[in-house]
């Protein structure tokens, strides 16, 4: 079955966070953050450094890729930076993520985009077999420290 790849709208803002849910992503306690989630989805619509990518099959998004443009002090081109993609678990191996991601290969070219980067949590090794069989490499280490 072929999915659509488009860019989000309005309308995907319970699916994008249904899907952000399936990645085991913080799920709001409240209707007060659901609110705030909701939120920073459509403000993703109105800034231009930001863009998200849906799969959508039978009217149903299946995947989705969220992208930042990042300007780096040490660059004259934008870096293209790809904090969540996913795919509903039972498509995965489906295609939709290599089609999410030549997307993006395409926007990155289009932005005139030096690389594009993205991070995969250690416990997910399907995922980096994926990300390496369609041309990225592991390229350095994550530091992060909550506070």
């Amino acid at each position: 079955m072929e999915s659509l790849i488009r860019e989000s709208i309005h309308d995907d803002i319970s699916s994008i966070l249904n899907l952000l849910y399936d990645l085991d992503r913080p799920r709001p306690l409240n209707d007060d953050e659901v609110k705030i989630f909701k939120t920073k989805i459509s403000d993703y619509f109105l800034d231009s450094q930001k863009n998200i990518i849906v799969a959508q099959q039978d009217k149903k998004i299946v995947g989705v890729a969220s992208i930042i443009y990042l300007q780096r002090l040490n660059r004259v081109k934008t870096e293209m930076y790809i904090p969540e993609l996913i795919v509903t678990e039972k498509l995965r191996c489906s295609g939709i993520g290599k089609r999410l991601m030549q997307y993006c290969m395409e926007l990155a070219k289009k932005k005139n985009c030096y690389r594009i980067r993205l991070e995969s949590g250690n416990s997910r090794k399907e995922s980096h077999k994926f990300y390496k069989s369609i041309g990225f490499e592991q390229s350095a280490q994550f530091f992060s420290k909550y506070v």
